[in-house]
This record gives structure tokens, sequence and C-alpha cells, in this order.
């Protein structure tokens, strides 16, 4: 079997207890509200700037047998450059304040999610960092296609407030069969198992992202009632 096939066998559930968080089962329905839409756009920010610079600690951490590796890192950066500007932009639209986010500080969920791919790449097996890109890029393409134009119907904003959610909807369905050609190529255990890991434990940490955001206005104040009847 292709690692690639293994990889995603090894972490169904692990991807099915993302998908399983009441937030994104909620913006696939279309019960989300902007503020709620703001707040991921926030907490999205604050990971994807870490993006090229999780690329390049990964290219200069990976020995010579990786070179292969090491170079196709460097086509990942060139895709990769500018996207959470992307994102202020798209804050922008929905009416937020992206000068606030980008001086804001990560919620703790996101802030983990960072350090432990630092951590990976530093103190574990830096191949093991394509487990998170595996994760990242899985999720966005299944919300971009599934979300973004429930969400922007639900929601009535401009298609500018929709441009990384859909950007990663086209652009990651060629990186996914990029990434597939890759890690098909990976022909040692602990490489491998260090991927499988690595997508086990980011699928946990993205999901405590998605927990972390706020509940609807509405639920929340269906919650207030309750509580003072």
């Amino acid at each position: 079997m292709p690692f690639f096939d293994t990889l995603q066998q090894r972490t169904e559930a692990d991807r099915a207890a993302l998908f399983s968080v009441p937030v994104i089962q909620h913006a696939l329905m279309g019960e989300i509200d902007v503020a709620q839409y703001i707040a991921f756009l926030s907490q999205a920010y604050h990971h994807v700037r870490h993006t090229v610079p999780l690329l390049m600690a990964c290219g200069s951490r990976l020995d010579r047998r990786h070179e292969w590796l090491r170079t196709a890192i460097a086509e990942y950066i060139e895709e990769e450059l500018g996207h959470e500007e992307w994102v202020l932009n798209d804050i922008a639209a929905c009416g937020g304040d992206p000068d606030q986010v980008r001086h804001s500080k990560p919620h703790a969920s996101t802030e983990l999610m960072v350090a432990y791919a630092y951590h990976q790449i530093d103190r574990g097996n830096p191949v093991g960092f394509f487990g998170m890109v595996h994760v990242l890029e899985g999720t966005s393409t299944a919300l971009a296609s599934n979300a973004a134009e429930t969400i922007q119907t639900v929601l009535r904003l401009p298609a500018n407030a929709f441009s990384y959610l859909n950007s990663h909807g086209s652009l990651d369905l060629e990186h996914v069969k990029f990434f597939e050609s890759l890690v098909n190529r990976l022909d040692r255990e602990e490489d491998k198992d260090a991927v499988v890991h690595t997508a086990a434990m980011i699928y946990k940490l993205y999901g405590d992202i998605f927990r972390s955001l706020p509940a609807r206005a509405s639920q929340m104040s269906q919650a207030a009632q309750s509580v003072e009847a």
C-alpha cells in the first residue's frame, strides 16, 4: 500500500474527531455568525504566518539523504508566501480590524499547535512536519469546498471576504496531489512514523483551535435566557 494511503488509514479516527467538532458541523450547515468567522480568520492568521518560517526551519534541519525533500520545500515556500495577508484582507472585508489582529496574541490553542510543530522540527524528526502539512491542507480543502459558499450565502458577505478559503479550495487540491507524491517516496519507517504521529497530534491540536472559537451570538442569548428562566 502506498504510504499516503497508509497515512490516511492510520489517521482516519483523528480526522473524524476533528470534523465532529460542533463549530465545524455548524459552519457546514450555515449556522455561523460574522463574529465567529472573524474569530476563525484571526486564529488562521496566527498559524498561517508561521507556515513559511516552519517550512524554512524544516528544510534547514533535513540531512543530505532528504535533499529531494528540501527541493520540494522550496516549492512550497514559493506557493505559501504572503498567505497571511490574504487572511487579514478577508478580516477587513468582514468589517473586522486587521491591524488589531496583526498585533494581537494568538489563542493558547493556536500557540500550542505552532509550538508543537517547531518542537517536532527542532527536537524530533523534521520529516514529521509533513504530518502538519497533511492536516492543514486536507482540512482547508474540505472546508473550502463544503463551507465557503454556504457561509458566504448565510452571512451575505462579499466574495473578497473568502479569498483565504476559496483560494485554498483550488490551490490545495494540487498541493494534496503534490504532497501524496512526496510522502510516497519516504522509504524509512522512522520518517513514516513521524509523519503519522505528527498528523495525529495536529488533528487534535487543530481541533482545539476550533473548540476555542466563541459560540454564536444567538446561542449565547439562548443560554442566557435559559439561565434566567
